[in-house]
């Protein structure tokens, strides 16, 4: 066990940032729609969020090591990949962007935050297990 392992750490703490971001949604079903509506409604808000998920984004990307033996590290620079590539395409095209959600949400409020629990769960589940 090493305790300053940087992939275990980035595991656990987006993985419970997810549990607990499902919980809320699913404890107040529309809010997640209604933090969109605010979003695409305010481009500060827009190029907020944007820059935060694109600093979280790399921090997750240059924590963890491509190591082809390592699922975990792979998972977890795949998804900081995935957060600096979503950040950026925030920035440049908001607007289209934020009406594809909008859509989305619209349609199945109560699928997202589930999905989002089920991966959140086996993600902190996993990096937990490795801080074990």
């Amino acid at each position: 066990m090493d305790p300053f392992d940087p992939t275990a750490w980035s595991a656990s703490l987006l993985g419970l940032f997810g549990i607990a971001v499902a919980i809320g949604a699913l404890r107040r079903p529309g809010l997640w729609r209604q933090m969109v509506d605010e979003i695409d409604a305010s481009p500060a808000l827009q190029l907020l969020c944007g820059f935060c998920e694109l600093a979280i984004g790399a921090a997750v990307y240059l924590m963890n090591p491509w190591a082809s033996g390592d699922v975990l590290a792979m998972i977890m620079k795949a998804l900081g990949g995935l957060m600096m590539a979503e950040a950026l395409v925030v920035m440049a095209l908001s607007d289209l962007y934020f009406h594809v959600w909008l859509k989305n949400l619209a349609a199945s409020h109560r699928l997202w935050p589930i999905v989002t629990m089920a991966a959140s769960l086996a993600l902190a589940g996993a990096g937990l297990a490795r801080l074990a």
